[in-house]
């Protein structure tokens, strides 16, 4: 999927816009943010507000491509979880744009659950 998106960049984009493109490769952590063990997570997503934000990232100055993918379901540890790549001018628009648009699908887009049932 990645390398397609790549290729895809590469030849939709005018040369003189592109000058980066970023990758971001989200997966199921063993451990939640308090170091306790989790089996997995449960996760769903809102499809038309993913759109709009991708939408919106798309017009930004400096970017000239944003896509992105997400995992729905009952997800193990190691599982990807989403996907997201973005491509633009200069590093200084991609890089903070990236960050954003990771943590806007994190906190607006997703609904996440842990499985907690390490071991039983």
């Amino acid at each position: 999927m990645i390398e397609r998106w790549i290729e895809e960049i590469k030849v939709q984009c005018p040369p003189s816009e592109l000058g980066m493109i970023v990758v971001h490769n989200g997966i199921v952590r063993a451990t939640n943010r308090k170091g306790e063990p989790v089996a997995g997570m449960e996760l769903s997503y809102d499809r038309v507000e993913l759109e709009k934000l991708l939408t919106h990232f798309r017009a930004r100055e400096g970017i000239v491509a944003v896509k992105a993918w997400i995992n729905e379901g009952v997800l193990p540890v190691g599982a990807d979880i989403m996907k997201v790549c973005l491509a633009g001018r200069f590093r200084t628009d991609v890089l903070p744009a990236l960050e954003e648009l990771v943590g806007l699908i994190k906190t607006k887009i997703v609904r996440e659950k842990e499985i907690t049932n390490v071991g039983r």
